[in-house]
């Protein structure tokens, strides 16, 4: 089992998801199976980032449509980075 760590913008930007009333379920239901080790299904869309300097071995996976979780692992944590839309997160 990973360990969770929260960078400061992954506290930010889910404060902004709670206000936009995002479920919050989903993203637990998401770290819950992150946390354990396995895979995601195929809806979450997860993939690496590639070709991006602001994160190095990151990767990405969808919680809603445009409702994205930044993640790492690294070693046995799980590094939460960051959550918010495509354009919140890419622009």
């Amino acid at each position: 089992m990973l360990k969770l760590r929260y960078h400061s913008e992954f506290k930010k930007s889910l404060k902004l998801m709670q206000k936009q009333g995002k479920n919050m379920s989903l993203l637990k239901d998401i770290l819950t199976l992150l946390v354990e080790g396995r895979s995601l299904p195929p809806k979450n869309k997860d993939h690496a980032l590639k070709n991006s300097r602001l994160y190095h071995e990151v990767r990405e996976c969808h919680i809603e449509p445009d409702w994205l979780l930044v993640y790492r692992v690294n070693g046995d944590t799980l590094e939460l980075i960051a959550t918010g839309s495509h354009s919140n997160l890419f622009s």
